[in-house]
């Protein structure tokens, strides 16, 4: 007799229950396969390192003395697809019982969900033992009315009781310190670098080159940088709470192009494939915040991005699945331009963010919001293809965290259950905010003419052929009055300007 517990590529929790002891009766299976390598073209850092992670976990796993069956990308078995090589498995270990955690993407669940009905045997699924709700009080809190996240973030911080006075105010006197964070960094104090590694993946790369697994991106394969276990994560993060906190809060939404990670924790990676805990990383900068390390707008704004900003989009997407992923209020269908390939564009901040994109398959949170995503958002580009870039090469992208954040608040796809506005921005947003505009092809205060900035009459035209929708928007009244004050040349000439844009983006 034997039990098949099947642990996916973002399911590497070492403190998960399954590992506390050790039964000769289970077997571990883990699974390097094309059917996750290829439902869209991921950068080739984020397949590394996923597949490169799992390895040692896999060799963690047998060295604590469980029985472990690791199958690779180029093993001749490997039918290249996690429900396809249940059934060999099943005869392999003659198993009498199989049993997963709950998979974070719902493609996948449904998956497992139909091969393990399928196998006949008694099965199980468990909780992954990581998020801070569990999935089912997610969705439960999702049920009636989708809250603001504010509102949800301020619940789980009562609940848990995280930055709180003794009589359940908020420390400090506000729940919120967002309008303290929105600093352009002037080049002071100095961004230090993230951590990297080294390691040396190139067998590995060979090893997925061979299988055929096509990718964007450079792999930096002989020096990868990203964490592969829970030990280099855990460094990732004491580095990130001694040398980036205590700065993260005030520049959290600035851009430059002399560094691409400035003060931000670069842990999503680790995060996402569970090698970090969510209330470990938030207890991490409360501990830097009580011993006087860190200031309190600071901690706020860092435990929001996981308390709640993490949570609450997990929520909406279990929530609204499989529904949200077809979403398209704005009934957006031109193309990405080329350019989101190659990062071959004159506008200095879609370069900047593309390009390091691809260098090192991350953005912080302001260059996928406000200058990517903007972009895709005021061109009117069709959501399927922006999810399908964004899921595609960030190294931290899975479903459930992607698609709410580009089809919902980065694309107002669905028609504003995350957010009650779209996160549209001109280029005076990406001037006071970067250093791109400078020494940018484009001119930033211009609205048309030879060498306007596209971002500037695409925002307008985008506010105006949306204008029965968001006219009466509380948020956007200030944006329709202002297009309102322009004289009536003024605004056709910034649309005829836009009408050229539009008609040949790859151009830009």
């Amino acid at each position: 007799m034997s039990c098949l517990r099947l642990i996916l590529g973002d399911q590497l929790n070492a403190r998960h229950s399954w590992f506390r002891t050790v039964d000769d009766d289970v077997v571990y299976v883990l699974m390097e396969v094309r059917g996750e390598t290829d439902y869209v073209r991921h950068h080739a850092q984020k397949v590394l390192g996923i597949f490169a992670a799992m390895r040692r976990f896999g060799e963690a796993l047998a060295k604590a003395g469980h029985r472990v069956e690791y199958l690779r990308i180029g093993d001749t078995r490997n039918r290249q697809d996690l429900a396809g090589n249940i059934p060999w498995l099943v005869g392999q270990f003659a198993a009498t019982r199989l049993e997963r955690m709950e998979a974070d993407e719902w493609r996948v669940e449904q998956a497992l969900d139909q091969a393990f009905a399928a196998s006949g045997l008694p099965h199980a699924v468990v909780s992954a033992e990581h998020f801070l709700l569990e999935r089912a009080d997610a969705v439960k809190r999702m049920e009636k009315k989708v809250p603001r996240m504010e509102f949800f973030y301020r619940e789980l911080r009562r609940r848990d009781g995280i930055l709180l006075e003794p009589d359940g105010s908020p420390r400090g006197g506000r729940w919120n310190y967002d309008a303290e964070n929105r600093e352009k960094w002037p080049g002071d104090p100095p961004a230090p670098a993230w951590p990297w590694h080294r390691h040396d993946l190139g067998a590995l790369w060979e090893e997925i080159v061979a299988a055929g697994v096509q990718t964007m991106g450079e792999p930096s394969a002989e020096a990868f940088g990203w964490p592969l276990s829970r030990r280099e994560a855990q460094a990732w993060l004491r580095d990130f709470v001694e040398h980036r906190l205590p700065h993260f809060g005030r520049f959290q939404d600035a851009i430059s192009g002399a560094s691409p990670t400035l003060f931000h924790a670069g842990l999503s990676f680790a995060l996402n494939l569970k090698m970090l805990h969510p209330r470990e990383v938030i207890d991490a900068a409360l501990e830097a915040f009580e011993r006087g390390e860190v200031e309190l707008a600071a901690t706020e704004g860092f435990v929001r991005q996981i308390l709640g900003w993490r949570e609450f989009v997990r929520a909406i997407y279990w929530a609204r699945m499989p529904g949200y992923a077809t979403l398209n209020a704005l009934g957006a269908e031109r193309p990405l331009p080329r350019w989101y390939w190659d990062a071959d564009t004159k506008m200095a901040c879609l370069r900047g963010a593309i390009g390091q994109s691809l260098e090192l398959g991350y953005a912080h949170h302001i260059q996928r919001l406000m200058v990517t995503g903007n972009f895709a958002l005021l061109a009117g580009c069709d959501p399927d293809e922006v999810d399908r870039w964004y899921l595609g090469i960030y190294v931290d992208a899975f479903e459930w965290v992607e698609l709410p954040n580009t089809r919902g608040m980065s694309q107002f796809a669905d028609g504003g259950v995350l957010g009650s506005k779209p996160y549209s921005g001109s280029a005076a947003y990406v001037n006071r905010q970067s250093d791109h505009c400078k020494g940018c092809h484009y001119r930033h205060t211009l609205r048309h003419g030879e060498r306007a900035c596209p971002l500037n009459s695409l925002y307008w035209h985008f506010h105006a052929r949306h204008r029965e929708r968001f006219a009466r928007n509380p948020r956007l009244a200030m944006a329709y009055r202002s297009w309102e004050r322009m004289d009536a040349d003024e605004r056709a000439a910034t649309l005829a300007q836009a009408e050229t844009y539009l008609a040949d983006l790859d151009a830009l």
